[in-house]
């Protein structure tokens, strides 16, 4: 029997290769939010760091993967990992969180001084890391 496969919000067409061919295929009102979560990171980002796609989601890249961000069928999500997770989970309140992702509606994006908080938190986060 096949595992039944999450629906993502993406149309078909093979992996995007950029950020943009990614975003071209979200239908709205999730490419509009997705745009949105993009500005946000992109503002808080070190200005070295570059976009790319990791696993098949558009993600910023700062000496490794800061943040990912991805549409699906009914939501959106921000992919932080666990530990920006944990750092901020009384901000997170009233949004669906687990282990390494942030739920949002496709419509609504997570409040932008609250990303950009969890980038910086990010980057400090990998800074400190790589001086162990």
């Amino acid at each position: 029997m096949k595992k039944a496969k999450k629906k993502s919000g993406i149309q078909d067409g093979g992996r995007p290769k950029t950020v943009d061919e990614y975003l071209a295929r979200v239908p709205e009102p999730a490419r509009g939010t997705l745009n949105k979560i993009r500005a946000a990171i992109k503002a808080a980002a070190p200005k070295d760091a570059t976009e790319t796609i990791s696993y098949g989601m558009p993600a910023f890249r700062h000496k490794e993967v800061l943040i990912w961000f991805a549409a699906f069928a009914d939501h959106c999500s921000l992919f932080p990992t666990g530990a920006m997770i944990d750092k901020f989970k009384d901000d997170l309140a009233g949004y669906t969180i687990s282990k390494g992702t942030i739920q949002f509606p496709v419509n609504k994006p997570l409040p932008a001084s609250l990303v950009k908080k969890m980038v910086k938190a990010r980057v400090a986060y990998i800074a400190a890391k790589s001086r162990r």
